[in-house]
């Protein structure tokens, strides 16, 4: 399971990428800050990161930005964020689509992953806090231990791994302060291939 750019540094390549199809040429910080709706230093410390990642490169000039070959126009998709999802008490089913997010596209070469946003701290353990994006491929079979999106009886939805016990289901938390959930019935909807950062 890969660790994808967090959701501002998505926004700021984004917003980059955006305003060259507009404009021509690349943006200035302060012309990303405003689109973005972010103060100045805070879009140079995400372009500073990104150039670390290798998706961009500076040069030092106002307008001096260059996306890389892993850039966005270069092998990233846009994928849906259909709702949320508990790490916790499982919540009502999510099938409602909300927004989308860009994910680098070797993680769904298929196009076929969606995004779910975390509400609870069952998974705190697993570094998936409340807030944060996971990204998931649809999966009616998972292995035992894989982070899965379960589905229960009542049609409510839980994030856990996965494990199977004789005729029932364990799905257990990241959080040594919480019960497993037992099943003798889940139907699996998918497992996590990678996890956004809310910052």
């Amino acid at each position: 399971m890969t660790t994808p750019l967090t959701q501002r540094q998505h926004r700021v390549l984004q917003a980059i990428e955006l305003f060259i199809e507009d404009e021509g040429y690349t943006p200035s910080v302060r012309e990303i800050g405003t689109a973005i709706n972010l103060a100045p230093a805070t879009v140079q410390q995400h372009i500073q990161a990104l150039e670390q990642k290798g998706y961009l490169q500076r040069s030092g000039q106002s307008h001096g930005i260059q996306l890389l070959k892993n850039g966005l126009s270069n092998g990233v998709i846009n994928i849906p964020i259909v709702g949320e999802i508990a790490a916790g008490t499982p919540i009502e089913t999510y099938e409602a689509r909300f927004d989308t997010i860009a994910i680098p596209s070797e993680l769904s070469p298929r196009s076929t992953a969606y995004a779910l946003r975390v509400r609870g701290d069952s998974m705190i353990e697993d570094h998936i806090c409340d807030g944060d994006i996971v990204i998931i491929e649809p999966a009616a079979t998972v292995n035992d231990g894989e982070i899965s999106v379960a589905m229960l009886d009542d049609d409510s939805v839980t994030l856990k791994r996965i494990y199977r016990e004789g005729k029932r289901v364990r799905l257990q938390p990241a959080n040594s302060t919480m019960k497993p959930i037992y099943s003798n019935n889940v139907r699996l909807r998918g497992r996590v291939i990678s996890i956004m950062r809310q910052t």
